[in-house]
């Protein structure tokens, strides 16, 4: 086994095509498993996502890691460091995805971290410090509505109360879905977290930036908090479309319609002093079989979803919001709101002794990433709330995110890999 010197750092062709065959392999072979339909549906805590998981197993026990798993399923493949007493680097992200979403999120993250530690395997480097290939279970909060389910359950931040979060097309409950899977909801809260150390992951950009740019890969900086309403109501009036008078009718799809102006009114203001902020109503239903075309609607439903990097932003919308539902009400005689419970994920700073860290091997094969923000939440913001030193990198996409269309040149991941990879060969840990 041999270390490099930062003078003889450089990617030989021979790691160059591991990395590429590795990354190209394992997305192949982990996008073999979804649901029927369009996209990819790999359900949390589903058979599919633990059989995702097995397949970075047996990929990981190719390279000779040490395997093990924590109470809640999350999936650790470490590789012996030269120091084993310094903090780890773990790199990796999730397998399980969004109802017919795309072919990238979550695993070209694993895919990534997994082509790298291939590529120190196959020129017999070994790395200053442990690296850990880190997979976590439920990180798409559309399931379950509780945030980074897999690594918050790690990190010992997920609550007993959230256990009892319903998955959306089942019903069942977070802890009857990992005891299908094997795992108890008791063990995971009586576990120990392992202390803070450094994590690294590389996911697809959700948004247009670097496409347009022309850029293959950033470094993310800051990853944005959300506030959400997933379940909230509006009650009015059913009534004749014909015989009910225009005075008088409480319309909920009406007073719906008015909020989601006047909440892109609110956005526009806040926007203008310079705030991050976005709004989103994700979801909007009114097509129950109570509805029809000769009824005014008596109810309809809706989802809220605002993002900023700034909680007092955050905070700032939700008041607004409120003063704009109390308006709409007072208007329109028997209209009533019902926002539901609220969740929230927590703005994150990441770290710029990590992003540094990615930029150094990006210098060395001659890049000049960007640094950016993250519109999506992501297991990299848990790890930096729990104060582990944490970063992001984002890689080009065209096609947006959540989507069966979600694109990605593999050749831009291998060259961000190639960058972490220098990093690494280089001794650049710390």
């Amino acid at each position: 086994m041999k270390t490099l010197s930062p003078c003889a750092v450089r990617v030989s062709d021979h790691a160059a095509a591991t990395i590429r065959e590795t990354i190209a392999r394992v997305i192949s072979r982990v996008n073999t498993l979804s649901e029927d339909g369009p996209g990819w549906t790999r359900p949390s805590y589903s058979n599919l996502e633990s059989e995702a998981h097995l397949i970075i197993e047996d990929e990981a026990l190719e390279l000779g890691l040490e395997i093990s798993r924590d109470a809640a399923g999350n999936l650790f493949a470490r590789m012996a460091g030269s120091d084993r007493t310094a903090p780890a680097l773990y790199m990796g992200s999730h397998l399980d995805t969004v109802s017919q979403g795309g072919a990238y999120d979550g695993q070209a993250g694993v895919a990534g971290a997994l082509a790298i530690l291939a590529a120190i395997r196959a020129e017999g480097i070994t790395p200053a410090t442990d690296i850990v290939l880190t997979v976590t279970r439920a990180e798409e909060s559309v399931w379950f509505p509780v945030s980074y389910v897999g690594s918050r359950s790690a990190l010992g931040l997920l609550t007993a109360e959230e256990f009892q979060a319903k998955r959306a097309d089942t019903g069942l409950t977070l802890a009857e879905h990992m005891a299908q899977q094997g795992y108890r909801a008791d063990e995971v809260l009586a576990q120990t977290p392992p202390s803070p150390a450094r994590f690294l992951e590389f996911h697809i950009e959700q948004g247009p930036m670097l496409y347009e740019a022309g850029e293959p890969y950033g470094i993310v900086t800051a990853i944005r908090g959300g506030m959400r309403y997933r379940a909230a109501q509006v009650h009015g009036t059913w009534a004749h479309s014909g015989a009910a008078p225009r005075e008088g009718r409480a319309d909920a799809v009406v007073a719906l319609a008015e909020l989601i102006v006047a909440m892109n009114k609110v956005w526009d203001r806040i926007r203008s002093t310079g705030a991050d902020l976005t709004v989103t109503f994700g979801k909007v239903d009114a097509a129950s079989p109570q509805h029809a075309m000769a009824k005014v609607a008596g109810e309809a439903g809706f989802c809220l979803d605002m993002r900023s990097d700034d909680e007092a932003v955050l905070e700032h919308a939700d008041r607004e919001l409120k003063t704009e539902i109390a308006k709409i009400e007072e208007a329109h005689r028997g209209i009533r709101f019902a926002l539901g419970t609220q969740s929230r994920s927590k703005p994150a700073k990441l770290s710029s002794e990590m992003a540094d860290f990615v930029d150094r091997g990006a210098g060395l094969r001659g890049d000049k990433p960007r640094r950016m923000l993250s519109g999506g939440g992501h297991d990299a913001a848990a790890f930096a709330t729990a104060d582990w030193k944490s970063v992001m990198v984002f890689i080009r996409n065209w096609n947006g995110s959540h989507c069966p269309d979600e694109a990605m040149n593999e050749a831009d991941l291998a060259a961000a890999a190639e960058a972490v990879f220098l990093s690494i060969a280089a001794g650049a840990t710390s």
